[in-house]
């Protein structure tokens, strides 16, 4: 293979971003301990279960990202797998926060009002399912719905799949790490083969599971409503913010000096992907609204009543504006996909639409309306967000910087990634 590119080159991890990522970090346990303080702390638990699962999906979107490019056996992508692969090197610490998090709002409860207006104790997190008595007969707080649904929404089987879930994905995510850090040392197609393999393995495990992961962690904190479409509508939610965040890394490094193989054409594929599943998750969040606004059941429409109500509205439709007409419009061009300034621009406000998106399944359901649309988002909101972005740039690209090499150089693909054109 003969190219004019140096691979020896090992990423280091110093200069404004680390320290902007640890001030980030701080800025966000300091928002943690004022929401606590100022006892708004339902709100805390709520954007704290928000940004583990949005970084934790992220995560995965890299081992997803992994194992689509060995299953396909694509050779375009050799050439910036060890980015995805850092990503899954940070899913450990992402899932055991998510972990944490839905189990301490699960078991740390509080005196609160369920939906009849009776004080009660609650847990502040699945309190419309985890709540003491609503599966009891007999009990004041029995719930018929829910006591139908108590197979499977209860908290042992809850924490059971909660975790198996996660830890399979981590497993077979960094096995796909050691077999190409492996083949890196040995050559050969054996590990090669044993990635398509684990690939294999991990899409089908993770296409019958990831919808019922989103059920779990998400949709259950409305545990009346229900949607077949969800799980799907979340997973495009996944791989749109997880393709915007490694075209991103990938930005930061060129600007750095760093991965030189990565040209343009690179970075117009993945515009591509970003551009196609924008498309996909917009017809996926339609079609989930279309057909509850038209049927007009009750306990299908109630959903989107809570989130039409004048605090959420405004957000309802400017999440499909962020998350639909920008990349639609920014990116629909070939010029504007090979163009990193746009193509950065639009990664950005997919990143925010996203966490906007991931907002209005979460907040109206949990904490409820505030008292004005403008007041939806505050210091909480803000430094939460802000503690787990730092959080996860130190996390990304402290693993980054471990690996020896940028480049998985005895990929068997790699000669044609490094020659990509389009």
């Amino acid at each position: 293979m003969k190219t004019q590119y140096s691979f020896d080159e090992q990423f280091e991890f110093t200069g404004k971003v680390k320290t902007w990522s640890l001030i980030a970090i701080v800025i966000g346990v300091v928002a943690i301990a004022f929401g606590i303080l100022t006892g708004a702390v339902e709100r805390t638990f709520a954007n704290l279960l928000l940004m583990g699962y949005y970084i934790t999906c992220v995560c995965l979107c890299g081992v997803f990202f992994c194992a689509v490019q060995y299953v396909a056996q694509a050779g375009w992508s050799a050439a910036i797998l060890r980015i995805p692969q850092a990503f899954i090197k940070a899913l450990p610490i992402a899932a055991t926060l998510l972990i944490v998090i839905t189990l301490a709002g699960l078991f740390i409860t509080h005196h609160g009002v369920n939906e009849e207006g009776k004080d009660v104790v609650i847990p502040y997190l699945y309190k419309l399912w985890a709540a003491p008595g609503l599966s009891t007969p007999g009990s004041e707080s029995y719930d018929a719905v829910i006591a139908g649904k108590s197979g499977y929404l209860n908290i042992p089987f809850f924490v059971i799949r909660l975790i198996g879930f996660l830890v399979s994905y981590t497993i077979l995510g960094l096995l796909f790490v050691k077999y190409s850090t492996n083949e890196d040392e040995l050559g050969g197609m054996f590990n090669y083969n044993k990635s398509f393999t684990t690939a294999c393995v991990f899409l089908a495990i993770f296409g019958f599971t990831v919808p019922v992961f989103s059920f779990d962690v998400i949709m259950s904190l409305e545990a009346h409503w229900f949607s077949t479409l969800f799980g799907w509508y979340n997973f495009a939610a996944l791989w749109v913010s997880g393709l915007a965040v490694i075209t991103l890394v990938i930005i930061y490094l060129k600007s750095k000096g760093y991965v030189s193989w990565i040209t343009v054409n690179h970075l117009h594929s993945l515009g591509q992907l970003i551009f196609g599943f924008s498309i996909f998750w917009t017809y996926l969040w339609f079609a989930q609204f279309l057909l509850i606004y038209y049927a007009n059941i009750p306990e299908e429409a109630a959903y989107f009543y809570k989130r039409w109500e004048p605090e959420f509205k405004p957000w309802f439709w400017i999440n499909v504006v962020i998350n639909f007409a920008a990349p639609l419009l920014l990116l629909m061009s070939r010029d504007s996909k090979r163009a990193i300034p746009m193509l950065k621009a639009v990664c950005i406000i997919l990143i925010v639409g996203h966490w906007l998106d991931y907002f209005m399944m979460i907040m109206p359901g949990t904490v409820g309306p505030q008292s004005h649309w403008y007041t939806e988002f505050g210091l909480i909101e803000l430094g939460v967000f802000l503690g787990f972005a730092g959080l996860f740039t130190y996390l990304v690209l402290t693993q980054v910087s471990k690996f020896k090499l940028l480049i998985p150089k005895n990929h068997p693909f790699i000669d044609e990634s490094l020659h990509h054109h389009i």
